[in-house]
């Protein structure tokens, strides 16, 4: 017997919640917490990063929205009221992080806050939402791979309820989401354990290592999923964005170690030592 899972999770008023818009705030809710210790850690106010949330999160929904959009267009020129209908899913993270980043430009330099600092304190927060919202297409039953096999599940040491929530459409599907989930988890790891080390790391490297492992991670997980957007009907967008932004990351960083005279990440001014 297959246990599929329910998309709503309960009934407000009679409106349906799914889980997938729980699981995505659960996820912004702890990168901002996150963030904002860390940014007392480094020297800044809390309320740096909760207000930028302010304006960050909501350009950064539209961003995701609108990034799907427009890969997807015919679709939803078809039947334009589907464009509002995020409930059930429909969020690019590229378009989230683009939307974002260009707010946080603009934010950062409003409030003389250094750009690059305030990129190092959120990027392992980020990467663990993402992380975290990968299970929400999980409960959507989407960003799923090729046809696989229950036996091939198995020998993944995978849990029951996720072999069988990846039975989509009458066959087994291959778990891109958990892949991209746990990819991104030891990213987050890494970085931590990155950011802890002194001396190591200049100002900014952070947010690169952040672009270098997700990219490279996205590139070939987004080559195994089935509902990838297109751009001219042969070329995945996500794959594309990932190897641009991989090799840019890549070349940012060296050519700014070989201009030198870069600030060290300096995590040294605050006293609680289990703030991560």
């Amino acid at each position: 017997m297959i246990a599929q899972i329910n998309r709503v999770a309960f009934d407000l008023l009679g409106v349906p919640i799914y889980w997938y818009a729980l699981i995505i705030v659960s996820g912004i809710i702890i990168a901002m917490w996150l963030s904002s210790r860390e940014a007392v850690r480094v020297g800044m106010k809390a309320e740096d990063v909760t207000d930028f949330m302010l304006w960050g999160l909501p350009l950064s929904i539209i961003g995701a929205r609108l990034y799907y959009i427009l890969f997807d267009l015919p679709q939803y020129i078809a039947n334009p009221i589907q464009i509002f209908n995020i409930r059930s899913g429909g969020l690019a993270i590229y378009g989230g992080l683009i939307a974002g980043g260009i707010t946080l430009y603009f934010y950062t330099k409003y409030h003389f806050i250094d750009a690059w600092t305030f990129l190092d304190i959120a990027a392992p927060s980020v990467l663990l939402a993402q992380a975290i919202g990968r299970w929400g297409n999980f409960m959507n039953h989407e960003a799923f791979g090729p046809d696989t096999t229950r036996s091939f599940l198995e020998s993944l040491y995978l849990p029951n309820f996720i072999i069988d929530n990846m039975y989509i459409d009458g066959i087994y599907r291959q778990p891109t989401f958990l892949y991209e989930s746990v990819w991104s988890l030891i990213g987050v790891i890494i970085l931590l354990s990155l950011r802890k080390k002194t001396h190591l790391l200049k100002k900014g490297e952070i947010a690169l290592i952040y672009l270098i492992w997700y990219s490279f991670g996205r590139f070939f997980i987004e080559g195994m999923r089935t509902d990838s957007l297109y751009l001219l009907d042969t070329i995945r967008v996500s794959q594309l964005l990932s190897a641009v932004l991989f090799i840019g990351a890549i070349v940012l960083f060296i050519w700014r170690r070989k201009k030198g005279n870069l600030p060290d990440y300096d995590r040294s001014l605050g006293k609680n030592q289990f703030i991560i």
